[in-house]
């Protein structure tokens, strides 16, 4: 399946260019589901009225989504709260606790990537900091767990009421395990459509100096994500010739940001039609592309250069990043990466793992971390 994932600055167009992409994807003749998470319903007066075959629009609805999670914990949970003397809340009486709607749209997503009912699934993320606070947060939920109740720790049922006199310490219940097992697999869906070689992002931005500052700081923190940009869309792109003399600064200032642009980054310009876009005819005018092939992985690869320098290099694309900003943490078998704003601690490959940090260099938009070889650990003759 192929998902693309809409998201760039507040008021770049996000949600008319989501729509405009899914019009175009079932035009083209694939299944098509747009899901829509903004809270407030500002989709309908982008797509209007008309009906498009193969289209279904999905609303996402946080609120619903936590109300029944609730009331199906209070069910499994009865004898307990009963034991207790507690009053059950009633679901009129519910609202949604922050981070629900984050929640509500990895579930969404966990659900909606697998149907063998649609072909592409469209989604109209948040503005690109909620974004990308959303598409991290099954990688780190994952690795807190992991920490905190390491399955491969776990003392065998039996064992556990000798293990806990031994030790003078309760050990965890097995509910809290399995509550945890069963978040690890929700959780593990929703990083697996993240990674999947079929889910991409398209950015969208003004092509002017608050859009050019917003898309380098984008492009950096989803690449620290290994998460792929297939498409840059410059939105609401004024016309070059023809434009009333007052506008000269404008567009001369965007004529440099798309030049820029075009160096690292595949860009559709969409044109501004002098009016917020509203229903099919707008959205066909805008001339966006629906699901194109996908870009592929994004890789981190190792080289070998043990004969030539007696290290190995681990390469991590990070275009965009400065020397000041960039920060290395050996911690055990993982690595605390920090790029600018973003940071992100990831397992180091097998090989890693036997050697130590020999430094670091930034050349060309791409991180180069030489490891050496500790002989204590690593094999001989290699």
């Amino acid at each position: 399946m192929r998902t693309l994932l809409i998201t760039g600055p507040g008021g770049s167009g996000r949600t008319t260019v989501a729509a405009a992409t899914a019009v175009a994807a079932a035009r083209a003749g694939a299944r098509t589901l747009l899901l829509a998470t903004d809270r407030t319903d500002t989709l309908t007066p982008v797509l209007g009225t008309g009906a498009v075959p193969g289209l279904t629009t999905r609303f996402l609805d946080a609120a619903a989504g936590f109300r029944d999670d609730l009331a199906a914990l209070q069910e499994r949970a009865a004898s307990v709260l009963d034991l207790l003397g507690a009053s059950r809340l009633d679901p009129e009486e519910i609202t949604p606790l922050p981070g629900a709607g984050e929640l509500a749209l990895l579930r969404a997503l966990r659900d909606a990537a697998p149907a063998e009912e649609h072909d592409v699934l469209v989604v109209d993320l948040p503005p690109f900091a909620r974004a990308l606070e959303l598409l991290a947060l099954p990688e780190e939920l994952r690795r807190c767990l992991r920490r905190l109740l390491p399955p491969e720790r776990q003392a065998a049922r039996a064992l556990r009421p000798v293990l806990g006199r031994l030790a003078g310490v309760p050990l965890p219940a097995e509910w809290l395990y399995e509550t945890a097992a069963r978040w690890d697999v929700e959780l593990g869906a929703a990083e697996a459509v993240l990674a999947d070689p079929g889910t991409s992002v398209r950015l969208v931005a003004e092509p002017g100096p608050a859009g050019a500052d917003a898309v380098r700081t984008a492009t950096l923190g989803l690449a620290l994500r290994g998460l792929r940009t297939d498409l840059l869309i410059a939105s609401r792109v004024l016309p070059e010739h023809g434009a009333d003399a007052w506008l000269a600064t404008p567009v001369a200032q965007q004529r440099k940001v798309l030049e820029e642009w075009r160096e690292t980054h595949r860009v559709h310009a969409v044109p501004h039609l002098g009016r917020d876009p509203r229903g099919l005819d707008d959205l066909a005018e805008l001339g966006l592309p629906g699901a194109d092939a996908a870009p592929g992985r994004v890789r981190w690869p190792v080289t070998d250069r043990l004969a030539e320098d007696g290290v190995l290099v681990w390469h991590i694309p990070l275009p965009g990043a400065r020397r000041e900003d960039l920060d290395l943490i050996r911690r055990g078998d993982e690595l605390a990466v920090t790029a600018g704003p973003f940071r992100r601690t990831v397992p180091l490959p097998s090989a890693l793992r036997r050697c130590t940090v020999d430094g670091a260099s930034l050349r060309e938009g791409e991180l180069r971390i030489r490891f050496r070889p500790d002989p204590a650990l690593w094999p001989r003759g290699r």
